[in-house]
């Protein structure tokens, strides 16, 4: 362990500063909601998420400094760690939650209400941030020459370049407006289709295509070439050679799933009914073998935090830098969170299964405190973790009599629980560190955890309800990958019809590319995916490969354009998030006639469609807007 007695925070302890205060609280939870609601629209749509924390600081500081005249990194800091908490509830939530509705629209006897929707997600992350505070001296204290923890190290270097913060702020507005704008042509007005494709008449049962919509480039800017390549590379194999095989030796033959000749499918049938349960068992294959590998470190990493709250020093600390909630406070939250899970009919969870939470969502905190540390939250093997929950509790329930709907709905149930309290405490630990080195006051970052989680949960309690009314999930607007995957691995343990030589050719293609020593999660995502979303998403890679080796006078020059394009593809992120929210209420709210206020505002019912050539205009306008606000602009170069 790293010898922390020389630390010196950019804050000192015995210095004060405005830290919890009206603004910091009211800005944290409108970007808690704000980016919990935009990541869960992205995720539902395609499988992943992005990190809220740095365009949170950037938004506050824009904010604090530019409008209100205010000078205080502590505050700051706490509206990232309040806006970020949105995140890591909309992950978890939207990777489990969206298969029991997909349940009830198949007809299986099962309900969710909306009141065990809030209580879960908000139970979940409570409990993720409080098995997280015992860890915090002995982690992030003690262990900060050892644990990098990168988005949190790179946040605090954000806040502490305030002079930037002005610029960088107007880059996230531009990114969110454009965004907006682009959503709502296109997927609002419908003035050109988001959505271009093409089907090879000379090679049956391959296609091509790209979703020309923003968040789709911005995610490809921020995960870089090599990620978006491996997506591509999943959904190449799918849709030119997979669903041509499929094709060229199924003829005219029916095949279960599928209640038609493949002859007489069109592309996106044959994926529907095949490919996507090959790459569900790609994804599960994926999951289990992150987790597999991560086993050696999961097991150190658990031992040694144990080690480390026995031997840590518990002394009360007088300095305002060293202060958490205490003990107390955090066994009574505890316990008031598991007693609201067990109390609620509507979730579904007895003292035996809460026991159950208590006992991985434990392990799996500490685990995923330390790992974030080690690889950062991208490479946490979040889902893998939920996997196994799954796979163990569903086994459990089978046996111990509780299968059928309710056994199933329980499993998610606790899944849920489980997989946010893994992000969460990724989270949390991640925020932590970012107030370690800028002097924060943990137990303010704590309190702003809980209040970030809070409103979450009850923001994306609405947010689900309102997508799945508006377009309903596990289809093509909302594909809900990750949910469909869980909700497949429930159905294959308690029994259920599924076609098993499908998903088993998913997850020997997976031990496959784990044999060839490639990244097995981002290929299987492409696989599972349409590839109308691979393609769009490599344009972006491509943008972020061009600046990365692209020649500059200094370092400094390609930090600032790189993190300019971070921060206006975040922007690019939240604003169609936004935007599709928005449209989702449209699509339920109904007006005279009978019709949605939606289906008043297509442009398309009054004969007005610009087509496919338009579609790729405004997408090359997009493209060149990211160039304009990043490597085009002479404010990200050292003068």
């Amino acid at each position: 362990m790293a010898d922390n007695k020389e630390f010196k925070p950019y804050i000192a302890a015995d210095q004060v500063m405005p830290e919890v205060t009206p603004t910091s609280i009211i800005l944290g939870i409108l970007l808690a909601v704000v980016f919990g609601a935009a990541n869960a629209y992205l995720g539902l749509r395609v499988g992943m998420t992005v990190s809220a924390s740095i365009p949170a600081a950037v938004i506050s500081m824009g904010v604090i400094r530019m409008i209100l005249k205010k000078d205080s990194i502590l505050e700051n800091n706490l509206v990232q760690t309040i806006g970020s908490a949105g995140e890591s509830v909309a992950a978890g939530a939207i990777f489990t939650l969206p298969a029991i509705f997909m349940w009830i629209e198949e007809g299986y006897d099962v309900t969710l209400s909306v009141v065990a929707i809030a209580v879960v997600s908000i139970s979940g992350g409570l409990l993720g941030v409080l098995f997280m505070i015992p860890l915090r001296r002995a982690l992030i204290v003690k262990e900060h020459g050892s644990l990098p923890y990168p988005e949190g190290t790179a946040c605090a270097e954000v806040l502490i370049a305030g002079e930037k913060g002005g610029n960088a702020a107007t880059t996230v507005f531009a990114g969110l407006g454009i965004a907006s704008v682009f959503k709502f042509l296109a997927d609002g007005l419908k003035l050109f289709p988001s959505e271009i494709s093409y089907s090879f008449k000379s090679y049956k049962g391959s296609g091509i295509g790209a979703d020309t919509l923003p968040a789709l480039l911005g995610v490809g800017y921020i995960c870089g070439a090599q990620i978006s390549a491996y997506m591509l590379a999943g959904g190449v194999l799918a849709w030119l050679v997979i669903m041509p095989l499929i094709v060229a030796f199924g003829a005219d033959a029916t095949i279960f799933p599928a209640e038609v000749a493949i002859s007489q499918m069109s592309v996106d049938e044959i994926w529907s009914s095949y490919v996507r349960y090959i790459g569900a068992g790609a994804v599960a294959a994926g999951g289990i073998i992150s987790l597999v590998k991560s086993l050696p470190l999961i097991i150190k990493t658990f031992s040694e935090n144990i080690k480390s709250l026995k031997n840590s020093d518990n002394t009360v600390s007088t300095l305002r830098t060293d202060k958490d909630l205490s003990i107390k406070t955090i066994l009574l939250i505890a316990l008031i969170c598991l007693v609201v899970l067990v109390a609620v009919p509507s979730v579904h969870i007895n003292v035996f299964t809460a026991i159950l939470i208590v006992v991985f969502g434990f392990f799996f905190a500490t685990v995923s405190s330390r790992m974030v540390g080690l690889v950062g939250s991208s490479n946490n093997p979040v889902s893998g973790m939920a996997i196994a929950t799954l796979i163990i509790t569903t086994v459990i329930l089978k046996a111990t009599g509780n299968d059928g709907g309710l056994g199933m709905t329980t499993a998610i149930m606790i899944g849920t629980v489980i997989c946010i309290i893994a992000a969460i405490a990724g989270d949390t630990s991640q925020d932590l560190k970012t107030g370690y080195i800028i002097g924060s006051t943990p137990r303010n970052q704590q309190i702003g955890e809980v209040i970030g989680v809070i409103a979450a949960g009850l923001a994306m309690t609405g947010v689900m309800v309102l997508l799945n009314n508006a377009w309903g999930f596990g289809t093509n607007q909302l594909p809900a990958p990750q949910a469909t995957l869980m909700k497949l691995v429930v159905e294959g343990v308690m029994g259920g019809d599924l076609p098993w030589n499908l998903v088993f050719i998913g997850v020997f293609i997976a031990v496959v590319i784990e044999l060839l020593n490639i990244p097995v999660l981002p290929v299987a995502i492409g696989l599972y995916l349409p590839i109308y979303l691979s393609v769009p998403i490599m344009i972006g890679g491509l943008i972020r490969y061009w600046f990365d080796h692209k020649k500059y006078k200094n370092d400094d020059d390609k930090e600032n354009v790189t993190t300019a394009g971070i921060l206006f593809s975040s922007g690019l992120i939240a604003g169609e998030g936004l935007v599709g929210i928005l449209l989702a209420v449209f699509a339920v709210i109904t007006v005279g006639g009978g019709k949605s206020l939606a289906d008043l505002i297509d442009l398309t019912a009054r004969g007005i469609d610009l087509g496919a050539i338009a579609s790729i205009v405004f997408f090359a306008i997009l493209i060149l807007c990211l160039l304009k606000f990043s490597i085009w602009d002479k404010k990200n170069y050292k003068k």
